[in-house]
């Protein structure tokens, strides 16, 4: 699941991989909102309220959107930065390797708003959060040649409407029938990224109210195990 990537992952591989990292990015985006309010991942919602505050000429609130805005960029770079140092140095597991750091800082966020009282929890939370959302974004996008991404619902909406359009078309005879699977397949994968973000989503929020911040821990050691299952299988093939 974090091994292959481009032309050499299958549908199963892609699908597998959006149900797990979106089902984590649901329950982290959204128990975040019912913790503090704010939406870690939703970058289109973020620069609108930024754009808001600046409107208003309100800076200080609008400097909060704009560091969640720049730590999700951020993210996203520093993954990026590392998946191009370990695909120069051709190692098969920088992919799993940034999900153990994404795991790895989720469970010290977590360990820190759980045993620190700290003045501000929500933006320590927040900013946290659109870093590390932007880390796992451009890990799914890369590794699927963007084919996947977790935590952009807005954009695998639109995918979807995409695919049910070609569909349409076929049905219509205006596309070629022998397409019809690969747009079936597509169709499917997008649904099942929303379907994933849209129950982790709803167990984020369970887990919220039940353990309160150790939420976080729950998440990182879901994204643990994904990331050592995925070395242990690069350990085994390069055994053999």
């Amino acid at each position: 699941m974090l091994i292959r990537e481009n032309d050499a992952r299958t549908f199963n591989t892609d699908s597998r991989l959006a149900a797990s990292l979106a089902f984590v990015a649901g329950a982290l985006n959204t128990a975040a909102f019912e913790a503090v309010g704010f939406f870690s991942a939703n970058m289109t919602g973020n620069v609108s309220s930024l754009s808001d505050h600046l409107a208003r000429v309100n800076l200080h609130g609008g400097l909060f959107f704009f560091e969640i805005v720049c730590l999700f960029i951020l993210g996203s770079t520093f993954s990026a930065v590392l998946i191009n140092h370990g695909r120069r140095r051709q190692l098969r597991s920088v992919y799993a390797i940034n999900i153990l750091i994404e795991a790895l800082l989720l469970v010290a966020l977590g360990l820190i708003e759980v045993a620190l009282p700290l003045a501000a929890p929500g933006t320590l939370l927040i900013l946290s959060l659109s870093f590390l959302m932007g880390l796992q974004n451009a890990v799914v996008t890369r590794i699927s040649n963007a084919r996947v991404r977790t935590t952009h619902v807005s954009g695998t909406s639109t995918d979807i409407g995409i695919e049910l359009a070609m569909l349409f078309d076929i049905v219509r005879r205006k596309e070629s029938p022998k397409d019809a699977p690969i747009y079936l397949q597509r169709l499917m994968l997008h649904c099942s990224t929303v379907l994933s973000f849209l129950a982790g989503g709803i167990v984020g929020i369970w887990l919220y109210r039940a353990m309160g911040y150790a939420f976080l821990l729950v998440m990182g050691g879901i994204l643990l195990l994904l990331a050592i299952n995925s070395l242990l299988k690069v350990k085994k093939l390069s055994v053999c």
